[in-house]
């Protein structure tokens, strides 16, 4: 049972910057496909940015194209620099994992992610 948890979020101004991570019990985590998701009030759970398994591949929401960056260590860290935040991006940010190959999803319980005007 692989858990995952976030940390690194909190409440900045608008244009600021946030570094969020998601630590896996599992070591390596290389072996994992993550995700980043993020859920705002009212509103269903979004994609925001996925990494492949050996960090070669990245994909991007468009709303954080040019604005958000995904990276992992070789270790059991994945993280998500954001910078020019904006108020729509407040929301609870998951972690999402997934073993190469396998079909199944873990989840971490979130960080929040509030953005001020």
């Amino acid at each position: 049972q692989v858990q995952l948890v976030e940390s690194g979020g909190g409440l900045v101004q608008a244009g600021g910057s946030l570094r969020l991570s998601c630590v896996s019990s599992e070591r390596p985590f290389n072996r994992y496909a993550v995700g980043w998701f993020r859920q705002a009030p009212g509103k269903e759970r979004e994609f925001v940015v996925g990494i492949t398994y050996n960090g070669e591949t990245t994909h991007y929401a468009d709303s954080v194209k040019g604005r958000f960056t995904i990276s992992r260590d070789n270790a059991n860290t994945v993280y998500l620099q954001m910078n020019s935040l904006k108020p729509e991006d407040t929301a609870v940010y998951y972690c999402k994992a997934r073993e190469d190959g396998m079909y199944y999803d873990y989840w971490g319980r979130g960080t929040q992610v509030t953005v001020s005007s």
